[in-house]
């Protein structure tokens, strides 16, 4: 990441009300590959769960 979550949530908080278990999605950085069909993206929280999406 090029700045720190500490960063990422005090900016994000600016704009918006965030509360406990809210999710922020800051992308991905310049040259990686784009999402295809077929493609399955995972995020996982320790102790939390792990979500999937299968890109159809």
């Amino acid at each position: 990441m090029t700045r720190s979550v500490s960063a990422v949530i005090a900016h994000a908080s600016r704009w918006i009300t965030l509360e406990r278990g809210d999710l922020i999605f800051t992308g991905t950085p310049a040259g990686v590959g784009p999402v295809v069909p077929g493609d399955r993206i995972e995020a996982r929280i320790d102790r939390v769960g792990t979500l999937r999406i299968d890109v159809g």
